[in-house]
């Protein structure tokens, strides 16, 4: 099951609560972000840090291929990255049942639906919004300054950008193929498709 959305708008909330109710296991997928010192890592020379809106600045791929693990084998290493300092700063171990759903959130999870559909991975593809955006801007804002992810300064001008840019980044993860919802609807309707938990690649309604 993948989680996309704009950046703040309760992705790993929705999953924190799934994972509670249900024991699901969750796939950060902003652990997979480049190092800083990547040469792939597109940069936004005004401010002067990492672009992390841009899907270049990601490892889909990895992610991919990390996923795969952990549905055919029930275990895979996942990268921690930390976005204070831009770089992977360790590595975690992931287990999952072998009926339990995969919850893998992440502001680019819509860019990996087709590469799952086609691997024969994917349950749904969801993407989580408010009613209104400056909603998300002042959820990300304060997480962003609560976490110290970067000077409150630049957290600002970035989250103003994003509020700006969000309506065309649902409208490309919708593209993508991603159904859009409300964080609510989207646990009511994962919860009825799944009553008993589902092994990730085996059905849906994605």
């Amino acid at each position: 099951m993948l989680l996309a959305g704009p950046s703040g708008s309760g992705k790993s909330r929705l999953a924190a609560r799934l994972q509670q109710r249900r024991g699901w296991p969750i796939v950060r997928l902003d652990d997979f972000y480049r190092d800083e010192d990547d040469p792939a890592l597109p940069l936004l020379t005004d401010l002067g840090i990492p672009d992390w809106d841009d899907p270049a600045s990601w490892d889909g791929p990895g992610a991919v291929a990390a996923l795969a693990a952990l549905v055919d084998s029930g275990a895979a290493t996942m990268p921690v990255y930390d976005i204070g300092t831009s770089r992977a700063v360790g590595q975690r171990h992931l287990e999952a049942r072998r009926d339990a759903l995969i919850v893998a959130e992440g502001i680019f999870a819509a860019e990996l639906i087709e590469p799952l559909r086609n691997a024969g991975l994917l349950h749904s593809g969801w993407c989580v919004v408010h009613r209104h955006r400056f909603l998300t801007f002042g959820w990300r804002l304060a997480r962003d300054l609560r976490e110290h992810r970067k000077p409150p300064l630049i957290l600002v001008r970035r989250g103003w950008a994003l509020l700006r840019a969000e309506p065309a980044v649902i409208a490309r993860q919708q593209a993508l193929g991603a159904r859009c919802a409300t964080a609510p609807t989207i646990e009511k309707a994962v919860e009825r498709a799944a009553p008993g938990g589902t092994r990730a690649g085996v059905g849906g309604f994605g």
